[in-house]
């Protein structure tokens, strides 16, 4: 199965005045959108001085940035593989390859523990010979052989990327191959000398949020210029994309409307005719072999039948194009559970099921018309991720285990038994033996019982002193779920700290209806749930106002930044990361317009009502005493705008609050694009922590 993706009162010198863009009445500071402009980068340059000379400058920094830096780039990491014609494939970053190797070896090799691994491209290698800053973003390649690929590369870590053919045979870039200059793009493999190509082909070709809005056909040997259109979305849609099924007897092609966030329209192409498939426009549906498999966001009255939320259908494909609407109930959510994910192998769906926000594995067989379900052991408390060896030609998958407590452990398993293969295991990277996980739940205003973890010393004095940390999400029905982390270990459990992580409405813990209860204008509830995760782990005397402390990024990055302005009182410090806090403008900033989906459209009057309430950007207020924030953000960040954290800070400065800002010049939205960016944004970040919470 295969989808298209789209991916939040200090003056400059007299002399930078003069360079400044004319700021607005209502905006003073419009000029720090200019991500490139002079004065922009000079006001950037003087914060990003002040926030290091204060935290690289605290005696613990060294030694935290070096742990870290040890960590990222451990041999000892799992090396996450992906299967490429015979070879299984890997992309690995570490001290001496600072940008990283993309590297194979053998599934003998790896399941023995012993792999040779082969280079294959050497990002610091290539980057040098042609001056660019690359960031590696991805690959894909032809179905069955591999041989050819399609490399995607970004200068400085953003969205946007060069694509290039490369022949893994000969190891070189194919020079008149299927090659784009940067954009935001999508190719995807028809055969040996076609693909589906969309991206910038001119002006009108991209839409309002800045993905391609055409898919092509692209011929080899023939300028991109010639290449054949297929499909437009309109201007006010997200974005376009096409890919093919490559399984033997089930080959087909698909185009894939993305009109917003969460609605689409899905065609299979026949010939020089599209036949759109008929489902729910807030559904996702692919094929997988001969069956059609829909994913309900929202309950579907069809054919007589009603079928939930949340569920999972199926149906014969042939039937359904015949008209047929007699689905199959794959999965049915109930009160605690959701569908979390679902992957394919040759003969099985395998579904990865939440409930209570502890994964469940579970094997659904098609035989003889009817679907067999085998519930696959697994540990009872954990994260699972599964990823197929080969969907199409094997029934082995990789199974990822892991928790706060435990390391990483990857297996590799074969649906029909429950006996799995330990392939590797992270090392400990900090003590967990003192540490115990318990998971409670807080009562939000409207009733709602929000859970969360906590992660703690097993023997803390439970008298509020404890330094917290609080993280959260609440956003585009992405769940959180435990983890294991070797830097939240180091830099912040081993030294006493407590964890928090909120499963906040907003977020997709308990399915869309979850989501749905916080899109739009019920934003405020994610933002209640987690004020009163805040109020109840004080409650429990777990921690006080002045050793809490919260933390998101992005949409979390809103979130901690609503919290904050919302009830300041609560929190000793807040790091705001990548974030949205402009929403009044947001919706004009690179890929803000597709968001709107979630928030709601700023430019309508009654939807900018129930937006401005929360909106931190235009509810921070001079005379309130707000905990000290650290804001990072990222310079090559296109697709949440780092004017959102410039504006932010640029504002609370001017009304007198004591704020800290730092921003990478690369990264784009992860905020770092190699170890020792990372190193160095985690160990500022939890050097801030703990001098402002301990």
């Amino acid at each position: 199965m295969q989808s298209t993706t789209f991916r939040p009162p200090h003056r400059l010198a007299a002399a930078l005045h003069a360079s400044r863009p004319a700021a607005s009445a209502e905006d003073p500071y419009l000029w720090l959108e200019e991500v490139d402009g002079d004065a922009a980068l000079a006001w950037v340059g003087e914060r990003n001085t002040v926030a290091l000379a204060e935290l690289q400058g605290d005696p613990g920094y060294p030694a935290l940035r070096e742990r870290l830096q040890t960590i990222l780039d451990s041999k000892e990491r799992i090396a996450y593989v992906r299967k490429h014609g015979q070879f299984l494939y890997n992309f690995w970053r570490d001290a001496e390859h600072v940008r990283g190797l993309w590297r194979r070896t053998t599934l003998e090799q790896y399941r023995a523990g012993t792999p040779q691994w082969e280079t294959v491209i050497d990002l610091d290698a290539l980057a040098q010979e042609e001056d660019e800053n690359w960031v590696w973003q991805g690959v894909s390649s032809l179905y069955p052989d591999g041989n050819r690929c399609l490399i995607s590369l970004s200068r400085g870590g953003g969205d946007a990327a060069v694509v290039r053919e490369f022949d893994v045979a000969t190891r070189r870039f194919v020079t008149e191959g299927f090659n784009l200059p940067e954009a935001k793009s999508a190719l995807a493999w028809i055969d040996a000398d076609t693909v589906f190509v969309s991206t910038d082909f001119g002006p009108g070709s991209m839409t309002a949020s800045g993905y391609p809005r055409i898919v092509k056909q692209w011929r080899r040997g023939t300028p991109l210029a010639a290449a054949q259109t297929l499909f437009e979305a309109g201007p006010d849609d997200l974005g376009v994309g096409a890919y093919k099924d490559f399984t033997p007897g089930h080959s087909h092609q698909f185009i894939s409307r993305q009109i917003d966030f969460y609605s689409s329209e899905l065609f299979l192409r026949d010939g020089a005719a599209l036949i759109k498939i008929d489902k729910p426009a807030d559904a996702n549906a692919y094929t997988v072999r001969d069956q059609l498999v829909v994913e309900l966001r929202s309950a579907w009255t069809v054919d007589g039948g009603t079928y939930p939320q949340g569920a999972l259908l199926a149906i014969g494909l042939r039937d359904f194009l015949a008209g047929g609407r007699q689905f199959d109930t794959l999965f049915q959510p109930t009160a605690t559970s959701s569908l979390d994910g679902v992957a394919a192998t040759r003969s099985t769906l395998l579904l990865n099921e939440l409930d209570s926000v502890r994964n469940r594995l579970v094997e659904l067989r098609h035989v003889d018309g009817a679907w067999q379900r085998r519930v696959v052991a697994t540990p009872a408390f954990g994260t699972l991720e599964v990823a197929p060896l080969d969907d199409i030609a094997s029934d082995q998958y990789f199974l990822t285990v892991n928790d706060f407590l435990h390391p990483t452990t990857l297996y590799l398993a074969e649906t029909g038994s429950d006996t799995r293969l330990p392939l590797r295991a992270l090392p400990g990277f900090f003590d967990a033996d003192r540490l115990i996980v318990e998971q409670h739940h807080a009562t939000s205003p409207d009733g709602t019982a929000v859970p969360y973890f906590v992660v703690r010393g097993r023997d803390i004095e439970l008298d509020g002193s404890n330094p917290t940390v609080l993280y959260g999400y609440g956003g585009f029905e992405v769940s959180l779920k435990p983890f294991y982390s070797g830097v939240t270990g180091a830099a912040w459990l081993s030294q006493g700290g407590v964890y928090v992580l909120a499963n906040i409405r907003g977020g997709g813990e308990f399915g869309p209806r979850w989501h749905q209860a916080a899109l739009k204008a019920q934003r405020q509830r994610a933002f209640d749930d987690f004020i009163a995760v805040a109020e109840d782990v004080i409650a429990r005397k777990l921690t006080s106002p002045r050793h809490l402390g919260i933390m998101g990024g992005s949409n979390g990055g809103l979130l901690v930044g609503a919290a904050m302005t919302q009830r300041p009182d609560l929190f000793g410090a807040v790091v705001c990361q990548v974030p949205l806090l402009d929403m009044r403008r947001y919706s004009k900033l690179l890929a803000g317009a597709s968001w709107m989906g979630e928030y709601g459209d700023p430019d309508d009057p009654a939807q900018w009502d129930f937006i401005q309430r929360y909106s931190p950007y235009h509810n921070v207020q001079p005379g309130t005493r707000y905990p000290r924030v650290l804001f990072t953000t990222s310079t090559r960040d296109d697709r949440v705008h780092p004017g959102h954290a410039r504006k932010m800070v640029a504002r609370m400065q001017e009304q007198g609050h004591d704020v800290l800002y730092w921003e990478n010049t690369e990264g784009g939205h992860a905020g770092a694009a190699n170890n020792d960016q990372q190193a160095r944004m985690w160990a500022l970040t939890y050097t801030f922590l703990r001098r402002q919470l301990a």
